[in-house]
């Protein structure tokens, strides 16, 4: 590596990392500011419980907003390593050396696909094993929430209800599991062929299921049976599932799908207990995680030609100008997901929305960069 590329690259992680941690702090202190009341009702505990439970929190859901900023960071430390070497009139002395100006945007490209795989690790690896401490609420302490569970879908199509769920022993009270199975030749169609009732079920790691206390297992008649001894229920003591108890925080939430890997993602769409409303929103969610990454890269690749100016009186508008492209590209892709699980001209083309700000922005960093004045 050149002594150019060692310095530039040094100026761009300079910057990353001070935009990295100033975002950061900026959001964990107006959501902190906001939420200090919820962190505040577990004061009776102790000082220590509060903090422990605010730098937990915080230190978890830091993760997350590392994949949500990591594209705007890496047009930030661009901005800032160019602007340096603009006020310092270097970029004349790199010209005058007879080296093309496109040749400084190697280590900041090289580094940003670096950058780009670390957020791509952080997606896949890092956040889905989060995923319950993510949708935790504020006011609740780590693995102490009690809620409901409205039924949840399982590998064989059934639905889990509870009126009670407790995170920390991983217990349903009261649970109802509808059993269900498909119709032939209609894969969206179901029947009900029974129920399974129980005082409680505890979640069994090594079995891959539940316990259940007190299980009654209640089967519909199927056709040209008799109604009356079907009807009878027989008693049942565990129930094999992929609803783990890990997934029950997760399965709650709305938006729990960004918080799944591509795997967990497919596994989930290849589920018979999935509905057809959900598998437009699965298929956002497994394309977006190839094309965030690149369109962070294409939209760094927008505004780095912008920046390469040599004229220090010319920066603040150059500076202006990328930022309103990155705002641009964020606010295609933004509407883009919008679209992509709405039906338009009487499809949902989930795939085809995702990948429409790569065909719009790379045209125009391409040409861009071709047309850059070295």
């Amino acid at each position: 590596m050149k002594i150019l590329d060692r310095y530039i690259a040094k100026n761009f992680l300079y910057g990353y990392f001070i935009a990295l941690f100033v975002m950061l702090g900026l959001f964990l202190t107006v959501d902190l500011f906001l939420n200090l009341d919820e962190f505040a009702e577990y004061s009776d505990m102790g000082i220590g419980v509060v903090l422990r439970n605010i730098v937990r929190y915080y230190s978890v859901h830091c993760c997350l907003w590392y994949k949500d900023l990591a594209g705007m960071v890496m047009v930030i430390a661009a901005v800032f390593s160019l602007t340096r070497m603009t006020r310092n009139n270097e970029l004349v002395a790199v010209m005058a050396s007879g080296m093309s100006l496109k040749r400084i945007l190697s280590p900041i490209l090289f580094l940003s696909l670096i950058l780009s795989g670390l957020m791509v690790l952080d997606q896949e690896f890092v956040i889905p094993k989060l995923s319950h401490e993510l949708t935790r609420k504020h006011d609740d302490l780590m693995g102490e929430s009690v809620y409901d569970l409205w039924f949840a879908g399982d590998d064989k199509g059934s639905l889990i209800s509870t009126k009670k769920y407790v995170e920390k022993t991983k217990t349903l009270y009261n649970p109802l599991i509808v059993l269900r199975e498909k119709i032939e030749d209609r894969n969206d169609i179901y029947r009900v062929t029974g129920k399974i009732q129980a005082s409680k079920a505890v979640y069994d790691a090594e079995r891959g299921g539940w316990a259940l206390t007190d299980g009654q297992l209640l089967r519909l008649p199927a056709e040209g049976q008799d109604a009356v001894s079907s009807q009878r229920a027989a008693p049942v003591a565990f129930y094999p599932s992929n609803l783990t108890g890990a997934d029950i925080p997760v399965r709650r939430r709305e938006g729990f799908k960004g918080l799944l890997s591509l795997r967990q993602l497919t596994e989930l769409e290849r589920n018979s207990g999935s509905r057809k409303t959900d598998l437009a929103e699965l298929a956002l969610q497994k394309n977006s995680r190839i094309t965030d990454p690149l369109v962070n890269l294409i939209m760094l690749m927008v505004a780095l030609p912008v920046l390469v100016c040599r004229d220090p009186k010319a920066m603040k508008t150059a500076i202006g100008i990328s930022f309103l492209t990155t705002a641009s590209c964020f606010i295609v892709v933004f509407a883009c997901k919008l679209f992509a699980t709405e039906i338009v001209f009487g499809q949902i083309r989930p795939a085809l929305w995702t990948w429409i700000p790569l065909f719009i922005f790379f045209p125009i960093a391409w040409i861009e960069i071709d047309s850059m004045r070295t």
